[in-house]
């Protein structure tokens, strides 16, 4: 005999807080429930008229939890691919992060390696002209020294010539007094 106090012709239904779990009892077994006749029970059409009624209410009640557990279930789905995707951007953002503090160190150990480097040349290149400016002026010492020697070399030349000159203008000069003398003895 059916119970209004949350029994069950086989006694199966049990309360369970979670969602999930089976119900022992469907909106079909409400429907085709069948109870035994008692002196004094129910009016039998008003039972099954409830009963039809609540197994109309419980049926929409089980449709609309599983439509919310299929929400749910996308839900969770879209949140995982959110949480999937946040994470994937997370470490994109980290290794674009990574990326550039290895770019910016690249390029400070690169700006600091041709500074070196031009530093290197310019130091060479001051060296070398250093080099030539002393060539060059050992050059220009080694030229005024030849100079100095041309122009020495150059008046003991005037001076032989120059003595020579006069060595010739007295002999010609002797010479002519020996001639007047020779044409006078004569």
């Amino acid at each position: 005999m059916f119970n209004t106090e949350a029994e069950t012709p086989n006694k199966a239904l049990t309360r369970s807080p979670a969602p999930e779990l089976q119900v022992a009892i469907t909106p079909l077994d409400m429907r085709q429930a069948r109870f035994d006749s008692a002196m004094r029970g129910f009016d039998k059409t008003a039972v099954s008229a409830y009963l039809e009624t609540a197994s109309e209410g419980f049926e929409q009640a089980l449709r609309e939890n599983e439509r919310l557990r299929q929400e749910i279930g996308r839900v969770g789905s879209a949140l995982a691919q959110y949480r999937e995707l946040e994470s994937g951007i997370k470490n994109t953002m980290l290794t674009a992060q990574k990326v550039a503090d290895d770019l910016r160190e690249n390029a400070v150990q690169e700006s600091a390696r041709i500074v070196r480097e031009a530093e290197g040349r310019a130091e060479l290149i001051v060296q070398k002209a250093r080099a030539r400016i002393e060539d060059v002026e050992r050059e220009i010492s080694s030229l005024r020294l030849k100079r100095r020697e041309a122009e020495v070399s150059l008046n003991a030349i005037v001076a032989t010539l120059q003595s020579a000159l006069d060595f010739v203008r007295e002999q010609d000069g002797r010479d002519s007094h020996r001639g007047r003398a020779i044409a006078e003895v004569a």
